[in-house]
């Protein structure tokens, strides 16, 4: 997991595997949402819009939103409310305006009541657009006709200079160029103010803002609303976990391969071997209020292993579980007494330990040892003359494989070699009296009988011909003296 790409699969076992927890998380952010709602009283926004005559740019609407949540703005609008306790400070955090299209400021206030809110957006637009003629100079009380007075007086003006120019003296006296340039100068004047004069108009036509109408009364809370905190707290919750999850997953050092497994006992990989597949398999032998805790989330079984492989037959199974007896006997002398260490509480191990020392029939002779990973402790050397580890994938750190390795060390077993365990899907069972086809039941039985004569013992001593010379009622009771034996 750790070096592979985090794939739709892997999220998809998580869920599955995970969902009784993923629930109860899911569950406990709905209710820590609520919570946060409770801690703040439910909010309404209202808003009112102003439209400003004229043509505006971009960056100047931008500028009069600013100036409408100004404090000079909010503190006359605070002042005409008159509300109790709050000030021009704190309504500046319940106000907020932005330039819409249509060269129109949308102001909006919030409010704990839906009334209150109407109200404070109406007298901030209000204040705004007091606060902007007043600027723009359109409170001077100059009347409609002054402009036009101007106008008039001005070009009058510019005609009496004119007249004065031309009855001046035309000679090129001090004083006559000196009166003539004053009078230039003096047309210059006029020319300017009177530009200034459209200007201020122009100014003054633009500064002519309408509030459009009283702001609507709210009818719904402004967001976030209780339900979006308690959606959101459950979202927030149930991402965090799957997070988490992956992120352990991905961080996660255990050794996944048989070879790696091997490489990390420092033994040879003797086979892999299939057993049917439990979910108890997998579960945490423990007691107590936290293992029921546990069993009751469903975080006592691993959710990143992969899923159960399909199954082959079961002859296809006991082949690969004779194979590792016969290559045992390649590896060790005669007599072959094993010790089969299993890890406590990997159930498919011991499933597949139980069942190898059934198909070794006596050669090489098991006796399976379960060993604690947390301190790992291997029984003395007695008459065996090495360990076997039967392990499943995926399931141990490297450092608790050392350890096993050490431990078996310790007792003066060397690890002669490895068998890891897999799961696969059962089959459903067949119905009686339909053998598989291709040949009879008692054919089926009695060829696997033989083959498992053929494996007694490949070097053809002394313990194969006892065994053929015994008949089918001694094999019976060697297996039952080993089987009994190993537990």
């Amino acid at each position: 997991m750790s070096d592979d790409t985090i794939r739709l699969v892997t999220i998809g076992r998580m869920l599955r595997r995970r969902r009784r927890l993923l629930a109860v998380l899911v569950v406990v952010g709905a209710l820590v949402g609520y919570g946060v709602s409770l801690l703040f009283p439910p909010r309404y926004t209202a808003s009112a819009s102003v439209l400003l005559p004229g043509q505006w740019e971009e960056r100047e609407l931008v500028t009069q939103a600013e100036v409408a949540t100004s404090s000079a703005v909010v503190d006359r609008a605070a002042a005409a409310l008159r509300l109790p306790g709050v000030d021009g400070r704190e309504l500046r955090d319940r106000v907020s305006a932005k330039a819409a299209d249509g060269n129109i400021i949308k102001i909006s206030g919030t409010d704990e009541s839906p009334e209150r809110a109407q109200r404070l957006s109406d007298q901030v637009a209000q204040q705004f657009v007091a606060y902007a003629a007043r600027i723009a100079g359109g409170g001077a009380g100059t009347g409609a006709t002054a402009p036009e007075t101007l106008r008039e007086q001005v070009a009058e003006t510019n005609r009496r200079i004119s007249e004065l120019a031309a009855s001046a003296d035309p000679g090129q006296t001090v004083e006559s160029v000196q009166a003539r340039t004053e009078l230039e100068q003096l047309r210059t004047a006029l020319q300017e103010a009177v530009q200034k004069l459209d200007e201020t108009e122009s100014a003054n036509h633009r500064a002519g803002m309408v509030v459009m109408g009283p702001a609507a009364r709210p009818t719904g809370e402004a967001p976030p609303t209780r339900v979006q905190l308690v959606g959101g707290g459950a979202l927030l919750f149930l991402v965090l976990a799957v997070v988490g999850h992956l992120a352990a997953a991905r961080v996660d050092r255990r050794p996944r391969g048989e070879a790696e497994i091997a490489a990390v006992l420092g033994s040879a990989l003797l086979g892999t071997v299939d057993v049917a597949h439990e979910r108890a398999a997998h579960r945490v032998k423990a007691r107590g209020a936290r293992a029921r805790t546990r069993r009751i989330l469903g975080t006592d079984t691993r959710w990143d292993l992969p899923d159960p492989r399909t199954p082959g037959t079961e002859a296809d199974a006991g082949v690969r579980y004779r194979r590792v007896c016969a290559r045992l006997r390649d590896r060790q002398p005669a007599p072959r007494r094993l010790l089969v260490v299993v890890p406590d509480g990997d159930e498919t191990a011991r499933r597949a330990a139980g069942r190898l020392v059934t198909e070794a029939q006596g050669d090489p002779l098991l006796r399976v040892a379960p060993v604690s990973v947390s301190r790992p402790m291997v029984p003395d050397r007695d008459t065996e003359s090495g360990a076997l580890v039967v392990l499943s994938a995926g399931s141990w750190t490297a450092e608790e494989l050392t350890g096993i390795g050490e431990a078996c060390a310790d007792g003066g077993h060397e690890v002669v070699g490895v068998v890891v365990a897999g799961t696969v899907r059962t089959r459903p069972a067949r119905s009686a009296g339909r053998p598989p086809a291709g040949r009879p039941a008692a054919d089926a039985n009695a060829a696997d009988a033989a083959a498992d004569a053929a494996n007694v013992d490949t070097d053809g001593d002394a313990d194969a011909a006892d065994a053929k010379a015994a008949g089918p009622t001694t094999a019976d009771a060697v297996r039952g003296r080993v089987t009994g034996g190993s537990v």
